[in-house]
């Protein structure tokens, strides 16, 4: 169920009997046809276990089940709308940066310091980010939004990526996160991101960045 960009800051979906999407609550703006809007305490195909990783997270954003035959279109707050197609790959993305996603994607949510260890906390504390991210898996459409609008960086073998963990919105491929420090933790000491820490993606994939490190 493919999004279709309106402009940079609204898309439109197509919902079809037999197939369902996902949004996050508040993000519809109109509609046609016969379509209905639920709310979901399942936490989408991740079931319950996603919905409590979420929570501990305080993540818990809340997401809307959109089913019916019609057409729907999403957006919130002004925020730039990008979208993301998937080829049987996973998405990482924070869980308020979701707008909306297919309804054949296994959600489930990924604790950042199995990949970052001690300094995966570190992000989440420092950062202002979530501990947790949430995954998306399989073949399908997910629209995210962010600030100011968003890039795309490749990440290739022997060429790390670095990003200011605030400007992160979501990444897919093989890849690694870690975060660094770009000065000594005495210098660290009431700072929260830019040249201070930096998240280090290396392997093989793709980054999302937004203009601004202003959080959602």
């Amino acid at each position: 169920m493919p999004f279709r960009e309106i402009n940079s800051k609204m898309i439109e979906a197509t919902v079809v009997p037999g197939q369902r999407l996902f949004s996050q609550r508040g993000a519809m703006l109109a509609y046609r046809g016969d379509v209905t809007f639920t709310p979901n305490t399942a936490g989408g195909q991740g079931g319950l276990m996603s919905m409590i990783g979420r929570r501990v997270a305080g993540e818990a954003t809340p997401l809307m089940t959109v089913e019916g035959s019609g057409t729907v279109m999403f957006g919130h707050g002004g925020h730039h709308v990008q979208v993301i197609a998937l080829t049987g790959d996973t998405l990482y993305v924070e869980a308020d940066r979701l707008l909306a996603f297919d309804g054949t994607l296994e959600q489930g949510t990924m604790f950042l310091g199995s990949q970052g260890g001690v300094m995966g906390l570190v992000r989440g504390q420092v950062s202002g980010q979530g501990l947790f991210t949430t995954t998306l898996k399989g073949h399908g459409s997910v629209a995210v939004m962010a600030h100011g609008g968003v890039i795309e960086l490749p990440i290739t073998p022997g060429r790390a990526v670095h990003v200011d963990p605030q400007a992160y919105v979501a990444h897919h491929g093989v890849v690694r996160n870690k975060l660094s420090t770009a000065l000594g933790w005495r210098d660290m000491v009431g700072r929260g991101s830019g040249e201070a820490f930096q998240l280090e993606l290396s392997g093989s994939g793709a980054v999302y960045v937004q203009a601004s490190e202003e959080k959602l």
